[in-house]
């Protein structure tokens, strides 16, 4: 698609014209993903890329100059990558409660169990030290005293066990 093209369906798209909305979104999305690739997880990719269109998609005529579009998109992907990464940082950093009773009321329920598949699909030693970290709420410190272990390895330990966690809740 050429320049001109390309400038005539960001104003159509902008003044609500749907085809061509649809064809600037389309033209978008590979550059979108391969720019998601390098700022989100690797399984958020997709969602990025997804939420990110469909924001566009409702916030086109807010675009106030046209030569600003790429920037502007780029900046609602990695905005969105960023909240992937907070949710999924929040989630996997929360103490996990004592009480399991709370843990499993009728709203967690579904839940709990994901989280019980996902611990159990863990290697033992992976599983140990998310336990020891999230439930008995050990610091990096005394983990690496209680597993025998480097400063380092204990956060290479710790990351890997979370990011095994994520993909298998994610999946």
């Amino acid at each position: 698609m050429n320049s001109l093209a390309w400038t005539t369906d960001l104003e159509a798209a902008r003044a609500g014209d749907r085809p061509a909305l649809e064809r600037v979104l389309a033209r978008s999305r590979q550059d979108l993903r391969r720019y998601a690739e390098h700022h989100c997880v690797i399984n958020d990719v997709e969602d990025a890329v997804q939420e990110s269109l469909f924001t566009a998609s409702r916030r086109m005529m807010d675009l106030r100059q046209l030569e600003c579009f790429a920037s502007w998109l780029f900046r609602i992907v990695k905005r969105e990558c960023n909240r992937l990464k907070r949710a999924a940082r929040t989630f996997l950093h929360e103490p996990i409660t004592d009480d399991i009773a709370e843990v499993c009321q009728v709203e967690h329920r579904g839940l709990a169990r994901d989280l019980a598949a996902a611990l159990e699909s863990l290697p033992a030693h992976y599983r140990e030290i998310v336990l020891l970290r999230d439930l008995e709420g050990l610091d990096i410190n005394e983990l690496s005293q209680r597993l025998g272990l480097t400063r380092e390895a204990t956060k290479a330990r710790l990351h890997r066990a979370r990011s095994l966690a994520r993909e298998y809740l994610s999946s």
